[in-house]
């Protein structure tokens, strides 16, 4: 029996992309593995499947769903699964939180909880890429390829509104629940203008972003041990105590903390894949 090592590569464009883009990654030989569970991150990914071109996924209602070889991911607020790849390569995107709409050209909020074909984005430019990709020997050729792209594709991005920061950095910096009314006011914007806009960049509200941006620092938190204190963790990421906490994993990966932990060991080298939640 010949086992598979998957080989995963990753690369952080330089600027301007680097203010959009958190890296690239490229990943082949996928090893075989259980359907793997994708929690929300936040965030929006493109992923690209070299090897066929077709992207399959499930959605926590149990739908299958099924898209073209180039794909946006966008944020969600619910797991989804995706199909064992096993032997594909893939590359991807991974977009920082609220910064994707300007180079996808389109309002987040138009791929909010669903994955989108590229070429309705993009046009004949979405095959033009992944052929361009294949074609590509090397991942570090590749990186190239997509830095190429995306960077042709910046001079046409629009301006990204200043609130959307300072609000981002307000919940990745909070140890507690920030308070939509409050950051509104912060900023300058009536709340119903603020969720609004927001909405629109990172594709999700304010609240729920705050919501799923508290799950997975809880879920980083304790990934760094293999007995976790819940109730500490609980503690240290804002939650009002250990139930609220549950109610969280159960709604965003739906399984309790605890098993999420023991389905997470099944996935030692695909969860390695930035795309993975």
């Amino acid at each position: 029996m010949r086992f598979m090592t998957m080989f995963l590569r990753t690369y952080t464009p330089g600027p301007p992309l680097d203010e959009y883009i958190d890296r690239f990654w490229f990943c082949s030989d996928t090893p075989p593995h259980p359907r793997e569970r994708i929690t929300p991150s936040g965030t929006a990914h493109l992923v690209i499947n070299l090897s066929d071109d077709e992207i399959r996924i499930d959605t926590a209602s149990g739908c299958r769903r099924r898209f073209s070889g180039a794909a946006i991911a966008g944020p969600y607020s619910n797991l989804f699964l995706v199909d064992p790849l096993v032997g594909a390569s893939l590359i991807g995107v991974c977009f920082r939180p609220g910064r994707a709409a300007p180079v996808l050209g389109a309002p987040l909020s138009e791929f909010t909880d669903t994955h989108v074909d590229l070429e309705s984005v993009w046009g004949r430019k979405a095959a033009e890429l992944r052929e361009r990709l294949w074609t590509a020997a090397t991942p570090t050729r590749r990186f190239a390829v997509l830095e190429e792209v995306l960077r042709e594709r910046m001079h046409w991005a629009r301006p990204w509104h200043g609130a959307i920061s300072v609000a981002l950095n307000a919940f990745e910096q909070a140890d507690a629940t920030v308070h939509v009314r409050n950051l509104a006011q912060w900023v300058g914007l009536s709340q119903r203008r603020f969720i609004q806009l927001f909405r629109t960049e990172v594709g999700l509200t304010p609240k729920l972003y705050g919501r799923v941006r508290r799950f997975q620092r809880a879920r980083e938190l304790a990934q760094r041990t293999t007995d976790p204190d819940w109730a500490a963790v609980a503690v240290t990421c804002g939650y009002f105590d250990q139930s609220h906490l549950i109610r969280d994993f159960r709604e965003f990966c739906g399984l309790s903390p605890v098993a999420y932990l023991n389905q997470r060991t099944q996935h030692v080298l695909l969860k390695q894949v930035p795309w993975v939640g």
